[in-house]
């Protein structure tokens, strides 16, 4: 008989995964490794979903990562930027390549311009630019614009980006810096096309051990691929099997940690595109009612999650002035006494380490319906 995982025991899993239920003393190239990349289509806050899961976390460290090119932003997953390790650059892209396919030739903005354009001499040429010298879209567009005069400059660049492997170079994404949003090819910049090594059946198994146990779906939703039961189904007896509380069929490594649905989960500070937040179809192990609710802001900043119970139990943001700092927390129920004390601690940290430089620091909790 198949055994049923709650909704809880499924959040104590992924949270446990992700080294939120305790941070990780552990390198920074591993924790990234063992996440599959971390979504970073911004610069920095990333850095944030790092400083989270990791014991000592200094952003010095990712970002000189980036410098010595041990560690890229590229497109991967969902056709999105991400921060993943040189390695990875490799792997990774290769197997989801048919996701930016597919991304290139559907989207409504770049579709019609590109269904007739000679794809493989463009990307040629683009390729060629780019190893030249970092280039922005803009100005990449502009030089494959001279060749083919008929076709948009900014569908131009969109090609060479989805169908040509690209990395963002430094200072675009140091912490404490910034930069135009500029491109290389991933093989000028790492020196080579790094070897591959993985096949569909190991970014299975690399997505549940961080975002485990799940159903295909999930596994699809995270990367953008489809038809990934035909590669689950011949894996099915080396996985153990589960059933939700909705009876979907749930698969997972042995060896992962399940945590009891009882164990402790601290709030936790998580980032605008955390991907504990986007990588499963049903998101109901995290995403609470309340948070579709009350997270909406027609204007403003979009707000981070914060963690509560291991649940999306309020939202949060960070508003300067040019000597303070102040961490607004929006809590989407009242919390304990204990909880609000554990917030405000966990609220200090997190501007030690986001606004570092300011003189004044200062953590307001509120509850969205007060």
């Amino acid at each position: 008989m198949t055994s049923l995982l709650s909704r809880r025991d499924l959040n104590r899993a992924t949270l446990a995964r992700q080294f939120l239920l305790s941070r990780t003393d552990r390198p920074v190239p591993d924790v990234i490794e063992h996440l599959v990349g971390l979504q970073a289509q911004t610069p920095h806050t990333w850095y944030t979903g790092l400083w989270t899961r990791i014991a000592g976390f200094h952003p010095e460290v990712a970002a000189d990562g980036l410098v010595s090119r041990a560690l890229v932003r590229m497109a991967v997953m969902r056709s999105t930027i991400h921060l993943i390790t040189a390695r990875d650059a490799g792997a990774l892209r290769p197997l989801v390549q048919p996701v930016l396919d597919r991304d290139l030739f559907t989207n409504h903005t770049h579709r019609d311009a590109v269904r007739d354009l000679d794809v493989d001499a463009v990307t040629a040429a683009g390729r060629d630019l780019l190893a030249e010298r970092p280039r922005t879209q803009r100005e990449l567009g502009r030089l494959l614009h001279e060749r083919w005069p008929d076709c948009p400059p900014a569908s131009l660049a969109y090609a060479v980006r989805n169908l040509v492997p690209l990395v963002q170079v430094p200072p675009r994404g140091l912490w404490g810096q910034s930069g135009s949003i500029a491109h290389t090819t991933a093989e000028s910049w790492l020196g080579g096309r790094p070897d591959g090594g993985l096949d569909l059946a190991g970014l299975v198994r690399r997505y549940l051990g961080a975002f485990g146990p799940a159903s295909v779906r999930d596994v699809q939703t995270w990367s953008g691929l489809t038809r990934l039961g035909e590669v689950i189904e011949p894996m099915r007896s080396e996985l153990l099997v589960f059933r939700d509380e909705d009876n979907r069929e749930l698969f997972d490594l042995p060896d992962a940690p399940r945590p009891g649905a009882d164990t402790p989960a601290p709030p936790r500070y998580l980032y605008d595109f955390d991907n504990l937040l986007l990588s499963h179809a049903d998101r109901s192990r995290i995403i609470t009612a309340d948070f579709h609710r009350h997270s909406f802001r027609p204007h403003g900043p979009v707000p981070s999650v914060v963690l509560v119970d291991g649940e999306t139990g309020g939202d949060w943001t960070i508003e300067r002035t040019k000597t303070a700092a102040t961490l607004r927390v929006r809590t989407y129920r009242r919390p304990s006494a204990e909880v609000a004390a554990a917030l405000a601690t966990e609220g200090a940290d997190l501007l030690a380490f986001a606004a570092a430089d300011a003189e004044h620091h200062d953590v307001q909790l509120q509850v969205v319906d007060d």
